[in-house]
């Protein structure tokens, strides 16, 4: 496995991806969008017609997918990355992401990935830190206002991040929250860079310690 491991949680629009990516670079690591995964599986899900609470067959085929999201998110080879973002994904992808049978295929991925990483990685998702690596160099949960989140995510309103808030807090598998042992920042009015920089620096405080 990579020598160390970064996990961020957050809701939708807290500055996740943003903000990990900026650690990533900041600490010359590796990053994984695990909200990518989902919503790639979302796509082809869509694509194909199918039902998105037909959990068996939902489940079934996010096992055979091939799923990537470096340079750009693409499932079976199709690029999906201006897809994974549509009105139609946003609404859809709490559903796929709490079918207990897809989430397990995509921990199973996520692991698997960290475990190939010849350096630390940053990773970043909504059960990050709770149920996919619990034992983490460092667990960090982000949030924001939610008006600030509406503004950054652009696609989204107020209203429909609070739905997914609550579709993604009581799922009954892995759902949302802050691990008892994460560290918390607050992004509103704040660069990724500056929020990149503290938890860099917490590490580093944490390594010498």
């Amino acid at each position: 496995m990579s020598e160390a491991i970064i996990a961020i949680d957050g809701p939708a629009g807290s500055g996740k991806s943003t903000v990990a990516r900026a650690v990533a670079r900041q600490l010359d690591w590796s990053f994984l969008d695990t909200g990518a995964m989902y919503r790639a599986v979302t796509c082809e899900v869509m694509a194909r017609g199918m039902a998105i609470d037909d959990d068996a067959a939902v489940g079934a085929l996010a096992e055979t997918l091939t799923l990537t999201t470096t340079p750009r998110v693409s499932v079976n080879g199709r690029d999906v990355q201006d897809e994974i973002r549509t009105d139609a994904v946003n609404v859809a992808v709490s559903t796929i992401a709490a079918n207990p049978l897809v989430r397990r295929a995509m921990v199973t991925r996520q692991r698997e990935w960290a475990m190939a990483q010849p350096v630390g990685t940053v990773v970043e998702g909504r059960d990050i830190t709770t149920v996919v690596f619990p034992d983490a160099t460092l667990k960090v949960f982000l949030t924001a206002s939610v008006e600030e989140r509406a503004r950054r995510r652009g696609d989204e309103s107020p209203a429909s991040l609070a739905r997914r808030d609550n579709a993604d807090s009581t799922r009954v598998t892995s759902p949302l929250r802050q691990a008892n042992d994460a560290l918390y920042f607050d992004t509103t009015g704040r660069s990724a860079e500056e929020v990149a920089g503290e938890i860099a620096q917490c590490l580093k405080s944490r390594r010498s310690s």
